[in-house]
């Protein structure tokens, strides 16, 4: 244990209380003035990093026993933001606009809970600055002659940037620029940066795409050494090491991937064995092999932590010559690679398996397209092609359907969302939005993966060594509560123990709505209750695969975790349970960190995959405006609906463009009801939509529905006439200044003429009016006349007489106490002067 995990281990002890730097001298019976020495110097390290927290008084302690949070703030647009806790079962913190203290999105900060928000949500003020999470900004130049700004691409930073004239470094208008930030916000001030690269025109082609890379940070280029030791590679697969491994390159077997894959890190075979049992064969690229532990090419792809597959290009975890060359799995050429060898009874169970190193060569490079046509189409002339593989194929489609049901009979729950695949020409403008297909082809390889994905994580659980799992909590009990009351409005209930609800009864109710107008809805509110999934260094089980034991081992060319996986089996192989103690201990320790590091390089890169996606459909619809579309509603919020085109394409309809009616949201229902009509919007609803305006800077697009009218102006628009009221129940007609009265138009009221009456006879002639207005809204109109047919009541009220009687009670209440606090001004006055 080092310093700093003993000094934490005691303040975190419950009899511990805040204390000096000499009371902790005493505490750990420091004598000598070196030891002394290096306790300051772990207690700053644990401050600046805010481990620890230094009150006024001197006295260190942990933040957690001082009612404070340490989190990262994702922030707002509008101002406020919230605290993402490092400690994963606590609840985010909200915290306002006023109480940021300088933080901007994506900083590490210290926020102290002060009190509970509506909702019984978390809410605080955040007391200090660990770490900048920012310190480069991607935006848009603007001149504004003596000194500029930069508008971030990154709207939740909330301030644009401020650039001083000796800072523009040859920036102009318009330019896409990145800006290092060398001030940080304090109250209204705004950040300050310099001009530090610039990307080119905003309107040029392929700057928007790289403006998304750099805004989150994306690396692009190797550095020179990795690409160095890259190219030290060997071309060849040297005898010696073919000598260490299982030989496997007389088996027949394929690689089944998309038609534009390049890294073909997995290959599958299948044969069916003498006591009718099937044997099936995942073999993975061994790039364990070629990048080592701490060389240069693994600390590059544990900074990348995973490859990030945008719309017009992919930024590779490895070089291309690892990624598309040597770790490859090309056909017919000598690959290493880590086997796992699964033997399989007629209802696949898994009867016994087996892991280790090996040396292949697949038969073909196999397309999802061509299996499919293969296995559903039966063309023929794909059938002549690959005829020694045709039984092959059929067994794994076997085993594969019969896999599917066993997991879903177990409880997986399986989400069947259609996913986008977006097509751009040379200059990277979209071109065409279609689908990625999910045909028997793609459930082999799903099949056969998840089973080789449990296999290895069941097997290293049971040795109690340090290892790299997937895991997928249970969801939130709030959130599983909130959904299973949703879904009874549709006649629907699920049977659960407590807050707890086993993942099959999910997985049946999404097939009892499978073809229902209510699928969409229920599907989509099911997802948004889940957790996240995420790596970790301990097996809790996955929630949405109903299994104990899970891991990724399957794709170690693009994802790190994977990459880990493979050196922890290369560890067990070549040495068995006899792993050294200090080997132990390294992989315990770091475990931990690398799962938390991963996660958050999964995340980012979701996060920028999905950015591109939403920028080019945006300008997808750009081209569209005014043309009119069928969509279902896929999600209700308090300012509108959004609705989802066929092309998987997104747009607001906001609630102002909802003229027919006032609309209120309604939570628990998902959806946006009509005040006076009762007319109501969900989630599934089918919409017939108009795209009104597309903004490809934000990202977003604007519908509106068909047939509604309009929404009006502005006030201050020319295009919309303003309605006066009197305040006696009827309107004025619009007036255009004081010129059109001395034109000799509407002439003043007499009241209002120079010569006015008494301020006592005024009143009683109020008096009196109101009187009679009363008197004429208490009778009755005629039956069979005009006001009989015509007359219309407000909605929940008594008629003309019950609002006549509030009104005139309001104006007398309003009255009577304008004099009583006159009055008591007047007597608080008169003692005063006494």
């Amino acid at each position: 244990m080092t310093d700093q995990e003993k000094i934490l281990a005691f303040m975190r002890e419950q009899a511990y209380h805040p204390m000096t730097v000499k009371e902790l001298e005493e505490a750990f019976e420091i004598k000598d003035s070196a030891s002394f020495k290096e306790l300051v110097k772990t207690l700053n390290a644990l401050e600046a990093g805010g481990e620890i927290i230094r009150t006024r008084a001197n006295r260190y302690g942990v933040p957690e026993k001082m009612n404070l949070v340490r989190g990262r703030l994702q922030s707002h647009p509008k101002g406020f933001g919230f605290v993402i806790p490092e400690t994963p079962d606590m609840e985010d913190v909200y915290v306002h606009a006023n109480d940021m203290n300088g933080a901007i999105h994506g900083d590490t900060v210290l926020v102290r809970v002060e009190k509970e928000a509506g909702g019984n949500r978390l809410e605080g003020r955040i007391v200090r600055i660990v770490e900048r999470g920012m310190t480069q900004v991607v935006g848009t130049f603007k001149d504004e002659t003596y000194y500029a700004f930069v508008i971030p691409d990154e709207k939740r930073i909330g301030k644009d940037i401020f650039i001083p004239k000796t800072a523009y470094n040859g920036a102009v208008d318009g330019h896409k620029v990145v800006v290092n930030i060398v001030r940080y916000p304090e109250g209204r001030v705004n950040p300050e940066g310099e001009i530090v690269e610039i990307l080119g025109h905003k309107n040029d082609p392929g700057v928007d795409i790289l403006s998304i890379i750099r805004k989150f940070n994306l690396p692009e280029a190797f550095p020179d050494e990795v690409l160095a030791e890259a190219e030290a590679a060997p071309d060849e697969i040297s005898e010696d090491e073919i000598k260490e491994r299982r030989d496997l390159r007389d088996r027949m077997m394929v690689t089944i991937d998309g038609a534009d894959a390049k890294d073909l890190d997995d290959a599958v075979s299948l044969e069916v064995l003498p006591n009718g049992n099937v044997r099936l064969g995942v073999h993975i690229a061994d790039v364990s092999y070629y990048v080592r532990e701490k060389s240069a090419l693994d600390n590059e792809a544990y900074r990348r932590g995973t490859s990030v597959y945008l719309v017009d290009r992919v930024i590779p975890m490895l070089p291309h010559r690892l990624s598309n060359g040597i770790c490859s799995l090309n056909p017919k050429v000598d690959r290493l690679t880590i086997s796992c060898d699964m033997e399989m009874d007629q209802n696949a169970q898994l009867v016994k398996y087996d892991i280790f190193l090996s040396v292949i060569r697949t038969n073909e490079r196999m397309t999802y397209a061509d299996v499919r046509s293969i296995l559903e189409d039966k063309d023929e002339a794909l059938l002549e092609k690959y005829n020694e593989l045709v039984p092959m194929f059929e067994e794994m489609k076997k085993l594969a359907l019969k896999l599917r049901s066993k997991r879903m009979q177990r409880g997986a729950i399986d989400f069947d969302f259609r996913e986008a695949k977006i097509f751009v020409n040379e200059e990277g403008a979209p071109t065409e939005i279609g689908f990625r297909t999910r045909s028997i082809a793609e459930q082999i390889i799903e099949e056969f993966m998840l089973a080789a994905n449990e296999t290895v994580a069941e097997h290293f659980h049971w040795m109690k060594q340090p290892f790299m799992y997937r895991i997928h909590e249970d969801p939130n009990a709030e959130k599983l509560m909130s959904f299973m009351e949703f879904i009874t409005n549709f006649g629907y209930s699920i049977r659960g123990k407590g807050n707890s609800v086993h993942p099959r009864a999910l997985q049946q109710l999404l097939e009892e709505v499978k073809g229902t107008p209510e699928e969409i809805i229920i599907s989509t509110v099911m997802l948004r209750s889940m957790k996240q999934a995420r790596y970790d260094a301990e097996s809790l089980g996955h929630y949405g695969l109903s299994t104990e034991f899970y891991t990724h081992f399957t794709s170690p060319i693009r994802r790190y975790p994977d990459l880990i996986v493979h050196r922890r089996i290369r560890d067990w192989i070549e040495q068995g349970n006899n792993l050294s103690e200090k080997r132990l201990a390294y992989w315990a320790e770091q475990m931990p960190v690398i799962a938390e590091h991963a996660s958050q390089r999964e995340r980012l890169a979701v996060d920028a995959e999905r950015e591109t996606d939403d920028l080019k459909k945006a300008e997808f619809m750009k081209e569209h405006i005014g043309e009119e579309f069928e969509g279902v509603i896929s999600s209700v919020t308090s300012f509108g609906i959004f609705v989802e085109l066929p092309n998987t394409i997104e747009g607001l309809v906001h609630i102002s463009f909802l003229t027919d009616d006032y609309y209120h949201y309604h939570e628990k229902m998902y959806a946006l009801v009509g005040e006076r009509t009762g007319k109501q919007y969900r989630i599934g609803d089918v919409v017939q939509v108009r795209v009104a305006s597309v903004n490809v800077d934000e990202r977003t697009i604007d519908f509106e529905i068909v047939g509604m009218t309009k929404a009006a102006g502005f006030r201050g628009s020319r295009e919309r006439t303003p309605r006066v009221i009197d305040g006696r129940g009827g309107e004025r007609k619009p007036t255009r200044g004081k010129q059109d009265r001395s034109r000799g138009g509407r002439p003043e009221r007499p009241d209002r003429q120079k010569d006015k009456k008494h301020p006592a006879e005024i009143r009683q002639k109020y008096k009196d009016r109101r009187r009679s207005e009363g008197t004429k809204a208490s009778r009755p109109p005629a039956s069979g006349s005009a006001g009989a047919k015509d007359e219309v009541l407000p909605i929940g009220t008594g008629g003309e007489e019950k609002q006549s009687q509030n009104q005139k009670g309001f104006w007398e209440d309003f009255i009577r106490s304008k004099k009583k606090n006159r009055k008591n001004v007047a007597s608080q006055v008169k003692r005063k002067r006494r």
